[in-house]
């Protein structure tokens, strides 16, 4: 019970970048917002590092690569990357991009890991799809016909890409060794190490800094909420069902996101965000099938990394 409700709080968290982050990519400056979230979600995990001193500092030097690897993926690009993207395309066209990362996921376990898809499982993520292209289109499926990409959208791919390719690399057996609370003071020590020649060249350059009280609450938001709960979670998800599994929060995002705006921002609800999110939620419960049985042959605690 404790593995789904983490599984279903990942992106609720991840989602309460809407609510904190709203307008803070015209405040301060992409590289730096991403700089300052993970510099302050290391310092807050710091205690947990220390405390496993010794295994993380093993791991540092047994593990580099990895380490770095998984900042760049996760926090710089996952990060920085996209609030720089965010400043050239839509909220539209990057929830849309941004949710076939659940599918880079399962087509990278396939390619590399030799994963098998079933059918249901295939049928439930083209329907959580179809959900999130009903809720992204307004249920207007003539807007297809007016969507532009541009440099922004194909920033969203690479991150969309980045977030699998992390998703995949924190069942590496290295990773799995790690306690989850270090490993993640790890992983935001490893974004914020990366994230610094970009986030010191906007500072130096002009770039915005946070100079208001409402900043800094936006910062404190998203480094408490959609940083370190949201990532927690997911990590939880991923070495508890798999990255294929845990990939599907992704879908859970974008009607998530719709109903903090209502409750939040005073955001009206349409009827084609009933319809998306009724196709969300009965794909997520289909894919999710052999997840939840025992038998299944992907999923479970039992599923070798």
């Amino acid at each position: 019970m404790i593995d789904w409700t983490l599984f279903l709080l990942a992106p609720v968290f991840f989602s309460s970048n809407l609510i904190f982050g709203r307008g803070i990519t015209g405040d301060i400056a992409p590289f730096t917002t991403a700089l300052l979230r993970w510099a302050g979600s290391a310092l807050i995990m710091f205690p947990f590092v220390w405390r496993e001193r010794t295994l993380c500092l093993q791991f540092i030097r047994h593990h580099t690569l990895l380490w770095l690897v998984l900042g760049i993926l996760g926090m710089g690009i996952c990060g920085g990357v996209v609030y720089w993207a965010l400043t050239l395309t839509t909220a539209s066209n990057a929830t849309l991009i941004y949710t076939t990362s659940s599918l880079f996921i399962i087509v990278f376990q396939w390619l590399f890991q030799g994963r098998r898809i079933s059918l249901i499982e295939l049928s439930g993520m083209m329907i959580a799809f179809a959900g999130v292209a009903v809720i992204v289109l307004k249920g207007d499926v003539a807007a297809l016909l007016h969507l532009s990409f541009n440099i922004g959208d194909l920033a969203i791919l690479a991150a969309a890409i980045a977030f699998a390719l992390y998703s995949l690399l924190l069942r590496s057996p290295a990773v799995r060794l790690m306690p989850p609370l270090p490993l993640f003071g790890l992983l935001a020590l490893s974004g914020a190490i990366v994230l610094v020649p970009a986030g010191l060249y906007e500072m130096f350059s002009g770039g915005l800094l946070p100079d208001t009280p409402l900043d800094f609450a936006k910062l404190a938001g998203i480094i408490l909420f959609a940083s370190l709960a949201a990532f927690y979670c997911f990590q939880h998800a991923v070495q508890v069902f798999g990255p294929g599994i845990a990939g599907m929060t992704l879908y859970l995002m974008p009607p998530t996101s719709i109903i903090m705006a209502v409750v939040f921002l005073g955001e009206s609800f349409e009827s084609y965000h009933a319809l998306g999110i009724v196709l969300v939620m009965g794909g997520l419960i289909l894919a999710t099938a052999l997840a939840r049985n025992p038998s299944g042959v992907t999923g479970g605690k039992g599923e070798n990394p």
